[in-house]
Protein backbone atom coordinates (compact mmCIF):
# COMPACT_ATOMS: atom_id res chain seq x y z
CA UNK A 1 0.00 0.00 0.00
CA UNK A 2 1.39 3.52 -1.00
CA UNK A 3 2.48 5.86 1.68
CA UNK A 4 -1.04 8.45 0.59
CA UNK A 5 -3.07 5.51 1.14
CA UNK A 6 -2.00 4.14 4.39
CA UNK A 7 -2.38 7.86 5.80
CA UNK A 8 -5.79 8.55 4.66
CA UNK A 9 -6.51 4.75 5.57
CA UNK A 10 -5.08 5.45 9.09
CA UNK A 11 -7.38 8.59 8.95
CA UNK A 12 -10.56 6.49 8.34
CA UNK A 13 -9.40 4.08 11.14
CA UNK A 14 -9.46 6.52 13.65
CA UNK A 15 -12.93 7.44 13.12
CA UNK A 16 -14.18 3.11 13.60
CA UNK A 17 -12.57 3.07 17.10
CA UNK A 18 -14.59 1.50 19.73
CA UNK A 19 -13.37 3.70 22.55
CA UNK A 20 -12.37 7.53 22.34
CA UNK A 21 -9.13 8.11 22.69
CA UNK A 22 -7.61 10.60 25.89
CA UNK A 23 -7.19 13.80 25.56
CA UNK A 24 -3.64 13.65 25.27
CA UNK A 25 -3.76 11.23 22.40
CA UNK A 26 -6.25 12.92 20.54
CA UNK A 27 -3.90 15.73 20.74
CA UNK A 28 -1.29 13.93 19.40
CA UNK A 29 -3.26 12.54 16.27
CA UNK A 30 -4.58 16.08 15.40
CA UNK A 31 -1.12 17.73 15.77
CA UNK A 32 0.36 14.78 13.26
CA UNK A 33 -2.48 15.02 10.77
CA UNK A 34 -2.06 18.78 10.37
CA UNK A 35 1.84 18.66 10.14
CA UNK A 36 1.68 15.51 8.14
CA UNK A 37 -1.17 17.33 5.58
CA UNK A 38 -0.37 20.85 5.96
CA UNK A 39 3.18 21.31 7.02
CA UNK A 40 4.09 23.54 9.92
CA UNK A 41 1.75 25.76 12.11
CA UNK A 42 -0.29 28.47 10.16
CA UNK A 43 -2.46 31.33 11.39
CA UNK A 44 -2.47 33.09 14.83
CA UNK A 45 -2.87 31.19 18.42
CA UNK A 46 -6.27 31.35 19.79
CA UNK A 47 -6.83 33.52 22.43
CA UNK A 48 -7.00 32.85 25.78
CA UNK A 49 -10.89 31.77 26.28
CA UNK A 50 -10.51 28.98 23.23
CA UNK A 51 -9.06 26.46 25.09
CA UNK A 52 -9.55 23.96 22.69
CA UNK A 53 -8.26 25.87 19.80
CA UNK A 54 -4.99 26.89 21.51
CA UNK A 55 -4.56 23.72 22.80
CA UNK A 56 -4.43 22.10 19.33
CA UNK A 57 -2.71 24.93 17.72
CA UNK A 58 0.27 24.26 20.41
CA UNK A 59 0.45 20.96 19.75
CA UNK A 60 0.39 21.55 16.30
CA UNK A 61 3.29 24.50 16.80
CA UNK A 62 5.57 21.94 18.84
CA UNK A 63 6.22 20.01 15.31
CA UNK A 64 6.97 22.71 13.51
CA UNK A 65 10.10 22.12 11.25
CA UNK A 66 9.04 18.12 11.18
CA UNK A 67 9.02 17.01 7.54
CA UNK A 68 5.69 15.49 6.19
CA UNK A 69 6.57 12.21 6.03
CA UNK A 70 7.69 11.44 9.56
CA UNK A 71 4.53 13.15 10.91
CA UNK A 72 2.37 10.82 8.85
CA UNK A 73 4.47 7.64 9.95
CA UNK A 74 3.80 8.90 13.75
CA UNK A 75 0.42 9.16 12.63
CA UNK A 76 -0.42 6.33 11.13
CA UNK A 77 1.87 4.47 14.20
CA UNK A 78 -0.38 5.50 16.59
CA UNK A 79 -3.71 4.92 14.64
CA UNK A 80 -2.09 1.32 14.59
CA UNK A 81 -1.27 1.04 18.48
CA UNK A 82 -4.73 2.67 19.40
CA UNK A 83 -6.61 0.00 17.54
CA UNK A 84 -4.82 -2.83 19.40
CA UNK A 85 -5.80 -0.73 22.82
CA UNK A 86 -8.73 0.91 21.52
CA UNK A 87 -10.11 -2.00 19.59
Amino acid sequence: MAYEEQFEQARKDVQTLSRKPGNDDLLYLYAHFKQGSVGDVTGKRPGMLDMVGRAKYDAWAKLKGMDQDSARQNYISKVEALQKSHG
